[in-house]
């Protein structure tokens, strides 16, 4: 499958590359907005951050032709990254009941899902990814091995994210019966996601209740304790 030489061998390797890199990213912009070194991981086992990963990729294939234009490149990653960014916060709410992130304390947001700054960074990303490293990439990406390197990454970038799931599940729901007061019996799942692996890896994670509050899931959890 190809367009304008994007193949899924590239696609693989554009996402991997990039949710490593937006990890690193999230946490280095963390430490120096807030002085706090926590965990921005967006998937268990693995170092990702998947949304830079995902969000890259489809940066890619939907700008590949536009490489010419700094400006073209700018406007349209700014309109199709927050596009994505908005999509992706609605579908993983609807998913866990709860917001991976939320700009509600930024200046011109939307519904916490969205935020104009943001909204350049996905412009100022889409110029240096298209426009700059896109070419180096894929000459690197070319030398790697293809088809077993490749199966073996999606293989285990499939079992992250079906862990991931699992374990935010298990995790919200134990924390949505402390909120709720109700009585909840600990299975072995509780045991392999629980609270100090959970709250490590996703200190942000969010819980919303059915007034529409949300309540950081680790409070909680520490209000249990």
């Amino acid at each position: 499958m190809k367009k304008e030489g994007i193949t899924i061998h590239r696609i693989i390797w554009y996402t991997l590359l990039f949710s490593v890199l937006g990890l690193i990213i999230e946490t280095i912009y963390c430490f120096a907005t807030t002085g706090i070194l926590e965990s921005r991981k967006g998937l268990i086992l693995g170092p990702f951050c998947p949304i830079y990963g995902v969000g890259a990729s489809v940066l890619i294939i939907l700008l590949n032709n536009y490489s010419n234009s700094k400006v073209r490149l700018f406007c349209l990653g700014a309109i199709y990254g927050t596009i994505f960014e908005y999509v992706c916060s609605y579908v993983m709410q609807v998913m866990y009941g709860s917001r991976f992130w939320d700009y509600s304390y930024t200046n011109f947001q939307i519904n916490g899902r969205i935020s104009l700054t943001y909204t350049v960074f996905w412009g100022i990303l889409s110029v240096i990814l298209i426009g700059y490293l896109k070419g180096f990439l894929d000459k690197w990406i070319e030398k790697i091995p293809g088809k077993m390197v490749d199966k073996v990454i999606v293989l285990f970038v499939g079992i992250d994210v079906f862990v991931t799931i699992l374990g935010i599940s298990v995790y919200m729901d134990r924390a949505k019966s402390i909120y709720e007061k109700r009585e909840h019996e600990n299975t072995f799942l509780d045991y392999v996601f629980n609270d100090s692996i959970m709250s490590f890896t996703f200190p942000n994670l969010r819980y919303m209740d059915s007034e529409g509050r949300e309540i950081f899931v680790k409070d909680i959890i520490d209000i249990e304790k």
